[in-house]
């Protein structure tokens, strides 16, 4: 594998893919503490590793997180998103921080639903205009 200038060259193809997923705890709840997100920032880092991508960047917005994860082609987002949210849950709640366990109940520490919006390179209207301007084949 090579890098660069962020793609990635790997044996018959090159790829830049990156996603912003957003996770939000259940019912909205605000259960984020400092040692929380440090041991969350660390399980997504992990979970990525697992999947070989990698986690560029991640923060919290009191009753939500924000990820952009970069990934291999051969990775499906849905299923990257329900080992992220599976395993963080599994293993956070299995730390029973007190935060979590006053406001949350059950085993549940993510909403199902998430947002995943891809990222990254030029806008869609620079690539649009540059593939409109390839010469065809005549």
């Amino acid at each position: 594998m090579q890098v660069n200038n962020d793609v990635i060259t790997v044996r018959h193809f090159v790829f830049n893919l990156n996603v912003h997923l957003v996770f939000v705890t259940k019912y909205r709840r605000n259960v984020f503490s400092g040692r929380v997100l440090i041991d969350l920032e660390e399980i997504f880092k992990n979970v990525c590793l697992d999947f070989e991508a990698e986690l560029v960047e991640f923060n919290d917005e009191h009753d939500h997180i924000h990820l952009l994860v970069n990934y291999p082609p051969k990775i499906a987002i849905s299923n990257l998103v329900n080992s992220l949210k599976g395993v963080s849950s599994r293993l956070i709640r299995k730390k029973n921080y007190p935060e979590i366990k006053n406001k949350l109940w059950g085993n549940m520490l993510w909403s199902p639903s998430y947002f995943a919006g891809s990222c990254g390179g030029a806008p869609l209207s620079i690539i649009k205009q540059y593939i409109e301007q390839q010469q065809r084949s005549h």
